[in-house]
């Protein structure tokens, strides 16, 4: 599984409470994303 990031407070939230809540746990914003784990490059046409 992996885990999440809050968009305002950056802290790391698993991905067992977000099954049960999609809002972060320490702040309550409900801008959650998933972290990728290795940089992609877009090349412009």
């Amino acid at each position: 599984m992996s885990d999440y990031k809050c968009f305002f407070c950056n802290k790391v939230i698993s991905a067992e409470n977000i099954k049960r809540r999609v809002r972060c746990i320490y702040c309550g914003s409900k801008i959650i994303f998933k972290s990728r784990s290795t940089a992609t490059k877009v090349k412009a046409r």
